[in-house]
């Protein structure tokens, strides 16, 4: 599985950004998804997740009711709407693929496969 994120920027406090994530080498709907971050000097974290048909989903404290994650996988795309950004929002997103869990809940962990990152800034 090989994961491609892009649309990250430098966008003020306040503003939206949406990023994609596209995924090739298995259709994404035998995937669950998810977005991580990690800000410098942090640890990764896992800011949102999507079981493999969008019916479940998890979003972290930091980012309820602002951010949401969805999925085409008719087009085999995941996607963060970020909204009402924070200056603590900047950070490294990854989008990152795993089996789905068998209870078809959204996973927060144990996820294998990574891709390479899209830089979010978000000014003051």
């Amino acid at each position: 599985v090989q994961l491609q994120a892009s649309g990250g920027g430098l966008v003020q406090a306040g503003g939206s950004l949406r990023l994609s994530c596209a995924v090739s080498g298995r259709p994404s709907s035998m995937s669950a998804m998810g977005w991580f971050r990690q800000a410098p000097g942090k640890e990764r974290e896992i800011v949102a997740s999507i079981s493999r048909a969008g019916q479940r989903k998890y979003y972290a404290d930091s980012v309820k009711g602002r951010f949401t994650i969805s999925r085409d996988n008719a087009k085999n795309m995941v996607y963060l709407q970020m909204n009402s950004l924070k200056s603590e929002d900047t950070a490294i997103y990854y989008c990152a693929a795993r089996l789905p869990i068998v209870t078809g809940l959204a996973p927060t962990s144990d996820f294998q496969y990574w891709g390479q990152g899209t830089q979010v800034t978000v000014s003051s």
